[in-house]
């Protein structure tokens, strides 16, 4: 632990305090003009954190004017957004038109996006406690790189976090993970304004959170006091001054900013006991206003101060926190008041800051004099902040593979096969493919690949338990290719986004592939979304999925992924049957990535095995191209019903469930009822279609009758439909509309429970006799109406 607090050199000082208030200035000013200027036809609130941002000032000002240069990372604390895009139009990097839209469609974001905002971020903030935890995994990411022979562009990286974002157990997480052990050039800047949303955060937590950081490996720096108060507790009697403000409660403290400046003279003495005398001596000769400038004088305000905390973090061995002192509102009359959050200036107020500053309230885009201190300051941030232009990564081309399964098998079991058939027939692009799990590698079926790839760690550790002779290798080496985290889901897609992300942010590409147990990416969708939002690409792999996993229970039986993988954007959801189906998605998977383009993938597989016999060789109704293309788009036609049967229904199956489909056909026949069957491999790209053809549609686009899936041949649309799923019958009830159809939709829509796969179908009506069932009484319903 480190505390520096020492002056720094005075011709610098005058031109840090202008440039640092410029920023304050420009932030605020781009709220107020949002809220209070910019037309705003509804009214309603625009909002955008002044007292928020103003604790971040200095903070951010020290990072990009003195600190960081073109090879650095940074996320931003979401409420600082306005001081970012002050700071990025200093350097030059935005243009004034952009200030004026500030959280307007088009313009700048409400937060950081690295894909919606005009000028470079690094990291998507938004959703707190992710952004931080982002950055080490980025720096985990750049030191993987730099062990792959793949020279990372990044250098450090940093987080300015809230600190209330230490609330979030997604930041503690990441702390304790095992993976980012030997971890380095990884800074996060705590802003501690001791404030929330809606509340003085109450006790003096600092100290436990140094402890958790300080026995995780972290080194602990504290930027608590400013030169002025610093100054004013070298004095003489000023350690008792140090220790009445040490020992003060965050409520007394920012008591002490919000009452009368006379009052707070008597404060200090009223609860300093002992120390009362010497703490008078120390201020006797103090005035009122000087008193409460030097008392609000923390750290965290002070720019050298933090230049220097940020200078002594990056060269410490391992990753290291600053905890900065600051007063959330800070050069605005809401300084510390505990209501502040989403207070906004009024146009008196703005006012009487824009006389404060010398500013015109009414231009308020002002930069600093060409040839000035101050613009040759911000001149020489930016030369220094440039980034060398980089060209796109070329093409990661992948061979044909040629999977060979056992004649029953499973999606699960084809997976683990097919990554290592990616790796022998495309070496060099394979070198890029790294896999990670949350502790499951070997029950989602990676231990072929982890023989294959071995482990990766910084540096190569001792086979002590003997792993070279074990069935699974478990060999730990900088170039192993599978990274195993702990038991955090939240990790692993914070990893996973990072991984997917690795070309923007070190420069070299790579295609990541998790595991995770299908019910448990609910544990992990934040996160899982916060990749998304940033266009990170990776494949997911959810297994075990559904009740096909029927001994585990209903703990491990996940129902919701299906309707996840359709809703979540910036993400392709498969469910294939056959191994086939797996080896073509995951081929064009890869290569998709490896190309830099797409969509991330999230595959949901089976451990149930299925007859490979099953699938379709090819031949008859549609040839092998076709075939291949029809499931890659998401659904295909399996049997065509023959002519001369009583009725026909149109059947709709997904993943595992189509053997209990095709078995329910020998039931309907014996009632006369035929079936077209359908196999969905995704019923996400099926919704697409339906999306897309009813917006073609609405646009009079559109011509001839309505069959979005393009499968249908006429008369067949509204048709009696099934369809049925191994999750919640909700991701495929779309289809009746879709296609006009009185429909029956079957899935598992509780909890599960332990027992056979046959019993747990039964259950839950998705076996065989089950979907002849659902079919006959719906064929019964329509005769029955149309009498």
């Amino acid at each position: 632990m480190a505390t520096t607090g020492e002056p720094v050199t005075a011709d610098i000082q005058p031109v840090r305090h202008s440039v640092r208030d410029r920023v304050l200035w420009l932030s605020t000013a781009m709220v107020h003009w949002a809220n209070n200027v910019r037309p705003n036809p509804d009214g309603s609130k625009v909002g955008g954190h002044q007292s928020s941002s103003a604790s971040s000032v200095a903070i951010l000002s020290a990072l990009f004017f003195e600190t960081m240069n073109g090879a650095d990372r940074v996320a931003i604390k979401p409420h600082a957004s306005p001081v970012f895009h002050a700071i990025q139009y200093l350097l030059g990097s935005l243009p004034a038109s952009y200030l004026e839209r500030f959280r307007g469609f088009g313009g700048l974001q409400a937060y950081p996006s690295r894909t919606k905002d005009p000028d470079q971020v690094d990291f998507s903030t938004g959703s707190v406690g992710l952004g931080a935890p982002a950055t080490a995994f980025g720096a985990l990411v750049r030191d993987y790189m730099a062990t792959h022979g793949l020279p990372p562009s990044s250098g450090r990286f940093f987080s300015h976090i809230g600190d209330a974002e230490l609330d979030e157990g997604s930041v503690w997480e990441a702390v304790a993970e095992p993976a980012l052990e030997g971890l380095d050039r990884c800074v996060w800047i705590v802003d501690l304004n001791r404030q929330s949303l809606d509340r003085v955060v109450p006790g003096i937590r600092v100290e436990r959170f140094r402890k958790m950081f300080d026995v995780n490996g972290w080194a602990v720096i504290f930027a608590k006091y400013g030169e002025e108060l610093t100054e004013l507790m070298d004095r003489p009697g000023g350690q008792a001054l140090r220790g009445r403000i040490d020992d003060m409660s965050n409520e007394e403290y920012q008591g002490l900013l919000v009452v009368p400046k006379a009052d707070v003279r008597e404060r200090l003495l009223s609860g300093a006991g002992s120390l009362r005398q010497d703490i008078s001596r120390c201020i006797a000769d103090v005035d009122d206003d000087e008193l409460v400038r030097r008392i609000a004088n923390l750290g965290g305000h002070d720019v050298g101060t933090l230049a220097r905390c940020y200078g002594e973090a990056s060269k410490v061995p391992g990753p290291a926190v600053v905890f900065a002192y600051t007063v959330k509102g800070w050069g605005l009359q809401s300084a510390a008041d505990p209501r502040n959050h989403a207070a906004l200036l009024n146009n008196d107020q703005f006012r009487q800051i824009a006389d404060k500053m010398g500013m015109p309230a009414d231009e308020p885009w002002q930069k600093f004099e060409k040839g000035s201190a101050e613009a040759r300051y911000l001149d020489a941030a930016a030369d220094r902040l440039m980034r060398p232009p980089s060209e796109p990564e070329p093409p990661l081309h992948f061979n044909e593979t040629n999977l060979s399964v056992p004649g029953t098998s499973s999606t699960q079991d084809a997976f683990g096969r097919m990554l290592v058939e990616l790796d022998r027939t495309s070496p060099e692009s394979g070198g890029r493919i790294v896999t990670v799990s949350p502790d499951v590698a070997t029950s989602t079926n990676l231990a072929s690949w982890i023989n294959r790839a071995s482990v990766w760690s910084r540096q190569e550790l001792p086979d002590y338990l003997g792993f070279a002779q074990r069935t699974v290798k478990w060999l730990n080496r900088p170039a192993g290719r599978h990274i195993e985290l702990g038991i955090s889901e939240t990790n692993l897609f914070l990893l996973l986004g990072q991984l997917g992300l690795s070309e923007g942010l070190s420069g070299r590409r790579l295609i990541p592939i998790g595991t995770v147990y299908d019910p448990f990416i609910a544990r992990g969708l934040d996160p899982l979304m916060y990749g998304l939002y940033q266009e990170s690409r990776f494949i997911a792999v959810a297994t075990p999925s559904g009740v096909s996993l029927s001994s585990e229970g209903g703990a491990h039986q996940g129902v919701i992924t299906p309707s996840l993988g359709i809703s979540l954007p910036g993400i392709t959801y498969y469910e294939p049957c056959f191994a086939r189906e797996l080896e073509w998605i995951m081929l064009e998977a890869v290569r998709r990535i490896g190309r830099g383009k797409g969509e991330s993938v999230l595959l949901r597989l089976s451990t149930r095995p299925v007859d490979q016999r099953l699938f379709p060789p090819g031949e008859g109704e549609v040839g092998n191209d076709d075939l291949r293309q029809a499931v890659l788009g998401g659904c295909y036609r399996y049997r065509s019903a023959m002519p001369g049967a009583d009725a026909v229904i149109n059947m709709f199956a997904v993943g595992a469930m189509i053997p209990e489909a095709l078995a329910s056909l020998d039931m309907l026949a014996e009632e006369g009822i035929d079936a077209n069957v359908f196999i969905v491999t995704s019923p996400d790209l099926l919704f697409r279609r339906f999306s897309d053809a009813c917006r073609q549609e609405a646009e009079g686009v559109g011509e001839g009758p309505f069959d979005p899936t393009g499968l249908l041949s006429p008369g067949e649309a509204g048709l009696p439909m099934v369809t049925v799923i191994d999750g919640h019958p909700h991701a495929m009830s779309f289809l009746g509309a879709a296609l006009d159809c009185p429909s029956v939709n079957l899935g598992v829509e509780s909890f599960g429970q332990s027992g056979s796969r046959t019993d747990v179908y039964r259950h839950f009506g998705i076996d065989a006799r089950g979907i002849y069932a659902a079919a006959l009484g719906l064929v019964d319903r329509e005769t029955v109406r149309k009498r």
